[in-house]
């Protein structure tokens, strides 16, 4: 994790901490015990006073939660570990809120939620070439920066999308954001641009009318579409990426709350 320990965004990790706890709170303790059924070791699921063999529908279910309990913990030790390390202050403590952004793609409003997310096509935008240099977790990216934002969101445990199909509000094909992303403790989705040809005057014009493509299908900039920028001479420094994704989720619980 050599980036999210370093530049870990403080709002976000404290909304993690506190998702992570609401949620244990919410999943029955369950435990997997061995017995002996007709000469042979048998598992079942022991919930309480109940027991279900592991075969059964139900025995399933409750297994399920138990990975998904087990997966909570040690996220949850992971992230309090690092505020520990980072922040002298108590984690702040509050109640998670719903989201329900919506995105106008002519056609209908979709709410940018885990389903919107789980319906993108991954890097299907093929009408450019790209180098297998920038190679990251199989996919090819079109800069070494755009790899460096991959590898971020990776270590940070965030879902994302590299270039997804995503149709918008008065246009007559399909665009591919960079990234979409999802933040799974608000189910809300986010787009992610990075411009790295800012020193360019038809680039310029093309982030322009970008920007109201988006606006034009009712995001909002800096909160549902958020931008990151490097040229030819600096480079992308991640903190800079942590401290804009910290301020989106942060201005997005503020605003947002349902």
């Amino acid at each position: 994790m050599r980036y999210f320990d370093t530049y870990i965004p403080q709002e976000y990790l404290a909304l993690k901490i506190n998702y992570c706890r609401q949620q244990l709170k919410l999943l029955p303790q369950v435990s997997v015990n061995e017995f002996n059924y007709k000469g042979g070791q048998r598992k079942r699921v022991v919930v309480g006073s109940h027991r279900y063999s592991l075969e059964t529908p139900e025995g399933n279910k409750y297994y399920r939660v138990m990975l998904l309990r087990n997966d909570l913990e040690e996220k949850l030790q992971i992230y309090e570990a690092i505020w520990k390390h980072n922040f002298l202050k108590p984690v702040p403590e509050y109640e998670v809120p719903k989201i329900a952004r919506t995105l106008n793609t002519g056609y209908e409003k979709v709410v940018l939620n885990k389903d919107f997310f789980n319906s993108l096509k991954e890097d299907a935008n093929k009408n450019y070439s790209k180098s297998k240099a920038y190679a990251f977790n199989g996919i090819n990216y079109r800069s070494a920066a755009e790899r460096e934002i991959a590898i971020f969101y990776t270590e940070a445990g965030i879902p994302f999308k590299y270039e997804p199909e995503v149709w918008f509000n008065g246009m007559s094909k399909p665009a591919y954001p960079d990234f979409v992303l999802l933040i799974p403790e608000l189910d809300t989705c986010k787009f992610h641009e990075h411009c790295g040809l800012i020193n360019y005057n038809n680039y310029v014009r093309d982030l322009t009318l970008k920007c109201g493509t988006y606006s034009g299908a009712g995001l909002m900039l800096d909160q549902d579409v958020y931008f990151t920028y490097s040229s030819d001479d600096v480079n992308l420094d991640i903190r800079y990426l942590a401290a804009k994704l910290n301020a989106v989720v942060y201005g997005t619980m503020l605003n947002f709350n349902q």
